[in-house]
């Protein structure tokens, strides 16, 4: 009945001992891993967090200072350690990179993070070889490829960020503009994590009903691009503001892990590897996709209008010209 809405049928179930402790690693230990480290503890998502970083010692601080509030959350083993450590991981997430600075775009990132990711990848694979890779670094949609490229993993196993936190940013603001709980508005943004992202406004509702049709005011129409153009500047202003952004994307990468380890089944805007859909082959970007213990095991197959999927193909393109300068 469904076989027209899903790209490929879905990959067999994976078995999992439930008496096995849930495991993660995070590699890096920046304002970005650590937003991610402390949302996973909070939220008692993992029982065992191995987190990694170069700077060993300031690691150990932020370690001790997250153990020493354990007291107040469900209990989560924590350690500072290194890859080795993080043998019979189920998820290794991975935020380690040169970090955006103001007046950079994210693409502007990618040579010095795919030269991290040269070294560290087969360290990854070796050491946590049953882990699904979660790339968080930027250019996230770049370095998901670059990561897939380098571990000779199966495509469902390495998967990024994407577009789950723009699809929240873009959310909060509609959901700001209209008066409602951002859960109960179902929008997303969809393409490149950076500035070709794509609004997917054809298909953004609340119950159903559509926010944009040809009834749609001119009004109704600035205000909704006006809403886009905040969301897709949003990380500038952050930075512009205080040097980074974190909270937002720890609680976003949370998210992604919660599906993952819990077997939900989210569909969730990760990027993962799309080939042949839309005319676009060979490229990770970010659509709605299903997220479960297999990772990303299908890629919904969503109607867009033709501007959508001019957009579409516009951040494809965009992301390819940066793959097509990589030496793997």
């Amino acid at each position: 009945m469904f076989e027209t809405l899903f790209t490929q049928n879905p990959l067999p179930d994976l078995p999992v001992d439930p008496l096995r402790p849930l495991k993660g690693v995070i590699v890096g230990a920046g304002q970005v891993g650590l937003a991610c480290a402390y949302s996973l503890l909070i939220q008692n998502v993992l029982d065992e967090l191995v987190m990694v970083d170069l700077d060993r010692e300031r690691l150990e601080g932020e370690v001790m200072d997250l153990e020493q509030g354990l007291s107040f959350i469900q209990p989560t083993a924590i350690a500072a350690g290194t890859l080795a450590d993080g043998a019979g991981a189920d998820i290794v997430i991975i935020t380690a990179g040169a970090s955006q600075k103001p007046g950079e775009t994210r693409l502007d990132l990618v040579h010095k993070n795919v030269n991290i990711l040269k070294k560290l990848i087969p360290e990854v694979v070796a050491h946590c070889p049953e882990a699904i890779i979660l790339m968080v670094a930027n250019p996230v949609d770049v370095l998901t490829y670059a990561a897939w490229k380098l571990s000779g993993l199966p495509r469902s196993r390495v998967l990024g960020s994407g577009t789950v936190l723009d699809t929240g940013r873009f959310r909060f603001l509609l959901a700001r503009q209209l008066q409602i709980d951002p859960r109960s508005l179902h929008a997303y943004i969809i393409g490149e994590h950076g500035d070709s992202e794509v609004p997917f406004w054809s298909q953004a509702n609340i119950a159903g009903t559509k926010l944009m049709t040809d009834q749609t005011s001119p009004e109704e129409h600035q205000m909704f691009d006006e809403v886009f153009r905040q969301t897709r500047n949003a990380a500038y202003a952050i930075i512009q503001r205080k040097g980074y952004t974190s909270y937002a994307i720890g609680l976003a990468v949370t998210q992604i892990v919660q599906s993952i380890i819990r077997d939900q089944s989210r569909v969730l805007t990760v990027s993962s590897l799309i080939d042949h859909l839309y005319g676009i082959n060979d490229v990770c970007l970010s659509l709605p996709a299903v997220v479960n213990r297999m990772g990303v095991t299908r890629v919904l197959n969503i109607h867009l209008n033709d501007k959508e999927q001019e957009q579409l193909h516009h951040s494809a393109s965009t992301l390819r010209e940066v793959i097509e300068q990589i030496q793997f």
